[in-house]
Protein backbone atom coordinates (compact mmCIF):
# COMPACT_ATOMS: atom_id res chain seq x y z
CA UNK A 1 0.00 0.00 0.00
CA UNK A 2 2.84 2.62 0.93
CA UNK A 3 4.50 1.82 -2.27
CA UNK A 4 1.44 2.26 -4.39
CA UNK A 5 1.19 5.83 -2.55
CA UNK A 6 4.78 6.34 -3.29
CA UNK A 7 4.18 5.97 -7.29
CA UNK A 8 1.33 7.84 -7.41
CA UNK A 9 3.28 11.28 -5.73
CA UNK A 10 6.12 10.27 -8.42
CA UNK A 11 3.32 10.73 -11.24
CA UNK A 12 2.36 13.79 -9.76
CA UNK A 13 5.66 14.89 -9.39
CA UNK A 14 7.06 14.01 -12.90
CA UNK A 15 3.46 15.30 -14.47
CA UNK A 16 4.93 18.54 -13.23
CA UNK A 17 8.06 18.44 -15.27
CA UNK A 18 6.48 18.21 -18.85
CA UNK A 19 3.55 20.87 -20.30
CA UNK A 20 0.20 19.49 -20.88
CA UNK A 21 0.07 19.58 -24.60
CA UNK A 22 -3.37 21.22 -26.02
CA UNK A 23 -3.83 23.39 -23.22
CA UNK A 24 -4.69 27.33 -24.66
CA UNK A 25 -3.45 30.01 -22.65
CA UNK A 26 -4.69 30.96 -19.92
CA UNK A 27 -4.85 33.71 -16.63
CA UNK A 28 -4.91 32.21 -13.51
CA UNK A 29 -5.92 34.66 -10.87
CA UNK A 30 -4.86 32.91 -6.99
CA UNK A 31 -7.01 34.27 -4.21
CA UNK A 32 -7.85 33.30 -0.95
CA UNK A 33 -11.08 33.91 1.30
CA UNK A 34 -11.54 37.41 2.23
CA UNK A 35 -8.25 39.06 0.49
CA UNK A 36 -9.59 42.90 0.12
CA UNK A 37 -7.10 43.22 -2.66
CA UNK A 38 -9.09 40.70 -4.85
CA UNK A 39 -11.96 41.85 -4.18
CA UNK A 40 -11.01 44.62 -5.62
CA UNK A 41 -9.82 43.42 -8.95
CA UNK A 42 -13.01 41.46 -9.18
CA UNK A 43 -14.99 44.70 -8.73
CA UNK A 44 -12.98 46.93 -10.83
CA UNK A 45 -11.73 44.20 -13.41
CA UNK A 46 -13.73 40.89 -12.83
CA UNK A 47 -16.64 41.62 -15.04
CA UNK A 48 -14.72 43.75 -18.18
CA UNK A 49 -11.48 41.00 -17.94
CA UNK A 50 -13.35 38.34 -20.40
CA UNK A 51 -14.80 40.83 -23.11
CA UNK A 52 -11.05 42.75 -23.20
CA UNK A 53 -8.46 41.10 -25.96
CA UNK A 54 -6.53 39.77 -23.17
CA UNK A 55 -9.37 37.91 -21.71
CA UNK A 56 -10.19 36.44 -24.90
CA UNK A 57 -6.18 35.68 -25.79
CA UNK A 58 -5.86 34.16 -22.24
CA UNK A 59 -9.27 33.77 -20.63
CA UNK A 60 -9.34 33.95 -16.82
CA UNK A 61 -9.44 30.99 -14.44
CA UNK A 62 -9.66 31.63 -10.82
CA UNK A 63 -7.77 28.80 -7.98
CA UNK A 64 -7.81 29.40 -4.22
CA UNK A 65 -4.31 29.47 -2.56
CA UNK A 66 -4.77 27.17 -0.11
CA UNK A 67 -4.67 23.73 -1.24
CA UNK A 68 -3.65 24.80 -4.75
CA UNK A 69 -1.83 21.73 -6.42
CA UNK A 70 -2.02 21.09 -10.32
CA UNK A 71 0.05 19.85 -12.84
CA UNK A 72 1.46 23.27 -13.74
CA UNK A 73 5.12 24.10 -14.32
CA UNK A 74 5.52 27.58 -12.18
CA UNK A 75 8.45 29.31 -11.82
CA UNK A 76 8.14 30.02 -8.37
CA UNK A 77 5.42 29.11 -5.29
CA UNK A 78 2.69 31.03 -5.12
CA UNK A 79 2.38 32.82 -1.49
CA UNK A 80 0.39 36.47 -2.09
CA UNK A 81 -2.71 37.22 -3.21
CA UNK A 82 -4.08 38.16 -5.99
CA UNK A 83 -1.57 36.76 -8.09
CA UNK A 84 -2.18 36.64 -11.53
CA UNK A 85 0.19 33.77 -13.68
CA UNK A 86 0.02 33.61 -17.74
CA UNK A 87 0.07 29.80 -18.61
CA UNK A 88 0.64 28.53 -21.55
CA UNK A 89 0.99 24.75 -22.57
CA UNK A 90 1.11 24.33 -18.88
CA UNK A 91 4.23 26.39 -17.94
CA UNK A 92 4.63 29.82 -16.74
CA UNK A 93 5.08 32.53 -19.21
CA UNK A 94 4.69 35.05 -15.87
CA UNK A 95 3.20 36.23 -13.27
CA UNK A 96 1.67 39.38 -11.76
CA UNK A 97 1.89 39.63 -7.59
CA UNK A 98 -0.53 41.87 -6.30
CA UNK A 99 -3.05 44.45 -7.69
CA UNK A 100 -2.98 48.03 -7.21
CA UNK A 101 -5.16 49.83 -9.71
CA UNK A 102 -6.58 49.19 -13.71
CA UNK A 103 -3.75 50.89 -15.21
CA UNK A 104 -0.76 48.94 -13.43
CA UNK A 105 -2.61 45.57 -14.25
CA UNK A 106 -3.26 46.63 -18.02
CA UNK A 107 0.20 47.49 -18.10
CA UNK A 108 2.28 44.34 -16.15
CA UNK A 109 -0.47 42.32 -18.11
CA UNK A 110 0.46 44.01 -21.70
CA UNK A 111 4.23 42.75 -21.06
CA UNK A 112 2.64 39.01 -20.20
CA UNK A 113 1.09 38.66 -23.07
CA UNK A 114 3.94 40.06 -25.46
CA UNK A 115 5.86 37.57 -24.06
CA UNK A 116 3.21 35.12 -24.90
CA UNK A 117 3.37 36.63 -28.54
CA UNK A 118 6.46 36.66 -28.81
CA UNK A 119 6.72 32.69 -27.53
CA UNK A 120 4.31 31.81 -30.67
CA UNK A 121 6.14 33.13 -33.28
CA UNK A 122 9.44 31.26 -33.03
Amino acid sequence: MRQRGILFALGIFIATLYPVPGRAAELLMVTTVGCPWCAKWEQELGHIYPRTPEGRRAPLRRAELRGFAEPLVLLDRLVYTPTFVLIDQGREIGRIVGYQNEDAFWGLLDRLIRQLDDRSTH
